[in-house]
């Protein structure tokens, strides 16, 4: 991969370079080198605690990367000098939570951060909202307040509020991890929507169907490092790495893990 920094307009979209990140002597990333072009969907996936959702927040700098870069749109985030702000308005980002005001509606949910960080004015906030809103199947609940929508409702409003502030780039952090099963396809048709609109998307997920089907590339990370980075068809259905096909085993079989881990455990000796 190419030492030099990304072009604005003419390089990918996203650019990492040599990315570390510790947290005291707990070495979380260990030298990340990611590339995501306009328009691209990357799903990252791989097992709790492998990076993953480090990796997503370092994009943004909501961790600071202890070395290497960070550029998005040919800016380096990572620049001492660099306006943060600016920069962060640009990328939008959805948590596992969906971090909501419960005391305001819906609308006004996506309207405070357009008037605070973006300086829109009353209408013009409320008329963007009401697009965001409709863009995600929720129009008719723009004035209901968070505690009355479904968990997976109010991921969409999350959604929509990202979207509200016009972003180039969307990152998603296991968005559908605190859903119930049944309301997990609401927010994914949302997603697939906006990788159909050529939204570029890195996306932290344990839905192997939706990375199977909208990812442009699946990179599968672990310790801290990318191990795989490929088409969904060669990482999901023909991983090289011994550790893609055991974790994608233990995901896509939890039962047949199970067993595994009984058997191993019979041979070791460790049954009772």
């Amino acid at each position: 991969m190419s030492t030099q920094p990304p072009q604005a307009g003419t390089g990918p979209e996203i650019s990492i370079r040599g990315l570390h990140k510790s947290f005291g002597d707990n070495e979380v990333l260990r030298g990340i080198d990611l590339d995501v072009a306009h328009g691209e969907v990357v799903c990252v996936i791989g097992p709790s605690g492998s990076g993953k959702s480090t990796l997503l927040r370092c994009v943004n700098l909501l961790e600071e990367p202890t070395k290497g870069q960070v550029y998005v749109g040919g800016t380096e985030v990572t620049d001492p000098d660099v306006d943060i702000d600016a920069v962060r308005r640009r990328i939008g980002m959805v948590f596992q939570q969906f971090n909501l005001f419960p005391h305001l509606t819906v609308t006004e949910n996506l309207t405070l951060p357009q008037r605070r960080v973006l300086r829109r004015d009353r209408a013009t906030a409320a008329r963007i909202a009401a697009q965001n809103l409709k863009r995600v199947g929720l129009a008719e609940k723009a004035d209901a307040y968070p505690s009355s929508l479904s968990g997976g409702q109010q991921q969409r409003v999350a959604i929509a509020r990202a979207l509200a502030m016009g972003p180039e780039v969307m990152l998603f952090d296991e968005p559908t991890s605190a859903l119930d099963p049944e309301l997990v396809g609401d927010v994914l048709a949302v997603m697939r929507s906006l990788a159909d609109e050529g939204m570029t998307m890195m996306v932290v997920t344990h839905e192997m169907s939706f990375a199977r089907e909208v990812a442009d590339r699946v990179v599968f990370m672990d310790g801290g490092v990318v191990v795989e980075d490929g088409e969904p068809a060669q990482v999901i259905g023909a991983p090289r790495h011994e550790r893609t096909r055991h974790f994608l085993s233990r995901l896509l079989d939890p039962a047949m893990a199970e067993v595994e881990e009984e058997t191993s455990d019979q041979v070791g000796g460790k049954t009772p």
